[in-house]
């Protein structure tokens, strides 16, 4: 070894020395090929170790990143503070829960000509019956003929394309049909006896119904008028419709004697419950997304005109007349404090789209954070005269209407398996 150069070997660093190094316990002699050798090995480890942690980095940024935005939208969903008057703990515990079997989400009623009922529609692409005198419910319908994988007390979500989901209904009070509208299978008729419904409307002007919601008939002409909420997302990606700040859905109206689908107004933010008033010469419409309740004239010299009738305090579902005035209108959560914020910036939401997020169990995370149930009243004028709300969400969440009949409140959600019932 003498004559030779000697280097002092301590990973990760590489000093010259002299001869005397060989005595320091730390240091080895090598020859400069073994060096070379040496140092090529301990370099590919460090591309390793260097590639390892690239790779740890970005897993870690695309999990925090999902995580981050989650947080902001679970902010987002936190509840603004209500001025308003909700009915008390003691009311609350009043509410009677009817069970559903085999299935959940009753999200809204019908009663028909009889006054029996109600009739709800449910996750599996049922449409039952409340028997009172007998206290159970019955089978009266179905959206779809394929009923394979539909029954029983599972997650039904990823089979609404396949089994039906029916949201909106209403009866013609002339003939007994029930009209249903089924967020894949479109506007739906089905007669006094049940059944099969039978499909009667899938598409306007060419472009077919992605997302078909909610309906109400003027009983006076047999018109009816109906929401598709998206032409670019089905109901199983409804929280697509809202990060994507989507403006394609339409109110159609469909005519009972000609059979022809005229669309009234399009480019709307998540068009859901509507309702014609009492004298039907209006249209009230929610605009989910918005957090807000449209006016559509139909008659009078205003007809064609569209008008905002009340900004709400979160995002309206159906909307129901009351007996005694007015409009109920299903809160599914409160205004989030931020949603300025997403409207104002909808790339934040389609950024939160493109990242390897799964938006289903995204949905179900985002549940736990929508608050309790609630449900508001407005005047003819769209003010809030009664609010019924479940404030701890102990009983409550996600109400998707509130249907007033015989000093009732028949209260639908599409979380829960029962629906909801409270004696005014």
């Amino acid at each position: 070894m003498r004559g030779r150069n000697c280097y002092c070997v301590y990973n990760p660093i590489y000093i010259p020395i002299n001869n005397k190094a060989k005595t320091h316990p730390f240091t080895s002699c090598v020859q400069q090929e073994q060096l070379l050798m040496h140092i090529n090995s301990s370099f590919l480890n460090h591309q390793e170790q260097f590639s390892f942690f690239i790779t740890m980095a970005t897993k870690f940024l695309f999990m925090a990143i999902p995580l981050l935005l989650s947080t902001l939208v679970i902010v987002m969903l936190s509840s603004e503070t209500s001025n308003l008057e909700p009915l008390s703990d003691a009311k609350v515990s009043q509410l009677n829960e009817i069970p559903i079997v085999g299935a959940i989400g009753p999200e809204s009623f019908a009663f028909d000509s009889l006054g029996e009922g109600p009739y709800t529609s449910l996750s599996d692409g049922r449409i039952i019956k409340w028997q009172g005198d007998k206290k159970r419910w019955i089978d009266f319908a179905v959206t779809s003929p394929n009923r394979d994988g539909c029954g029983g007390p599972h997650d039904h979500h990823q089979m609404e394309h396949v089994c039906g989901r029916p949201l909106g209904s209403c009866f013609d009070e002339t003939h007994g049909d029930l009209y249903i509208a089924d967020a894949y299978m479109g506007l739906l008729r089905v007669g006094p006896e049940g059944g099969l419904a039978t499909k009667i409307a899938t598409h306007a002007q060419g472009i077919p119904f992605r997302f078909t919601n909610s309906l109400d008939i003027d009983q006076s002409s047999g018109a009816i008028y109906f929401t598709d909420s998206s032409t670019q997302y089905q109901r199983r990606d409804y929280l697509s419709v809202v990060l994507s700040g989507d403006k394609s859905g339409r109110l159609m109206k469909y005519d009972t004697a000609s059979k022809q689908v005229t669309v009234l107004l399009k480019n709307l933010t998540f068009p859901n419950g509507v309702a014609l008033s009492t004298d039907g010469s209006f249209v009230l419409l929610a605009e989910t997304t918005s957090c807000r309740i449209l006016r559509y004239w139909i008659k009078t010299s205003k007809a064609g005109a569209l008008e905002v009738f009340a900004q709400l305090q979160g995002f309206p579902d159906n909307i129901k007349r009351s007996p005694r005035g007015g409009y109920w209108v299903g809160i599914n959560s409160k205004r989030e404090k931020l949603s300025e914020l997403l409207f104002s910036y909808p790339w934040i939401g389609k950024v939160l789209l493109k990242l390897p997020l799964d938006i289903t169990k995204f949905q179900t995370a985002l549940a736990k954070y929508r608050g309790g149930g609630l449900a508001v009243r407005l005047s003819e004028n769209g003010d809030i005269v009664e609010v019924f709300e479940d404030r701890d969400g102990n009983r409550l969440k996600s109400i998707s209407e509130v249907m007033e009949k015989d000093g009732k409140l028949w209260i639908g959600s599409i979380d829960l398996p029962f629906a909801g019932r409270f004696k005014l």
